[in-house]
């Protein structure tokens, strides 16, 4: 592993750890065993450092997902598959998930250039339920939504979830499987659920 390879490595636990205010070079040096000034040298500025391992981050998320996705045979599968997988990658300590979870890439990012490279990788990951949703609605397996929205509450509801698992106190010990049911039992379409009326008593 080179130093600069050292430093984004001790970049990702520190940010996760410590979060985008209170993490500082001197921390990340420390931990990497590297010269503070390499930092510079190398990233700039705390901002850079932190768009780099973020996006990382989130580029091994999405890829995680994506396979995942592709294992599924209907549109719901696919969809679940993506739920589970998000949730997994949250627990597995070595993919730096606590990143995106405890620094905030919407405010501590200043400049408009590094929030829409953060911005654009969750695109993708909405772009990718949308496709889903679309599939399970034409295969059958997913009653009639509006899919735009739908993605984005999926998403909104991974989010919540993870930091509720992750920085609360009062997860529940089935929180993750729970969650999985929920999604499955809002989405999928049954012999009495022919539309979007029907289906309103499907989320409760």
């Amino acid at each position: 592993m080179t130093k600069k390879e050292m430093l984004i490595e001790a970049a990702k636990e520190v940010f996760g750890e410590y979060g985008y205010a209170d993490t500082t070079f001197k921390k990340i040096s420390e931990r990497a065993g590297v010269a503070f000034g390499l930092l510079t040298h190398h990233f700039g500025t705390k901002e850079n450092l932190f768009l780099l391992t973020g996006l990382e981050v989130l580029t091994d998320l999405s890829s995680r997902v994506n396979k995942a996705m592709a294992d599924g045979d209907t549109g719901l599968a696919s969809i679940l598959n993506f739920c589970r997988e998000y949730l997994a990658f949250s627990m597995d300590t070595k993919s730096h998930f606590m990143v995106l979870v405890r620094c905030s890439p919407y405010s501590d990012l200043k400049t408009r250039e590094s929030k829409e490279s953060i911005q654009s990788g969750f695109r993708a990951l909405l772009h990718d339920l949308e496709a889903s949703l679309w599939r399970g609605i034409e295969d059958g397996t997913v009653r009639e939504v509006p899919v735009a929205e739908t993605a984005a509450a999926l998403l909104g509801i991974l989010v919540g979830t993870v930091r509720t698992q992750l920085l609360t106190g009062y997860a529940p010990p089935n929180l993750y499987p729970e969650v999985l049911t929920f999604i499955e039992r809002s989405l999928k379409r049954t012999r009495d659920c022919q539309g979007p009326d029907l289906c309103a008593h499907a989320i409760y």
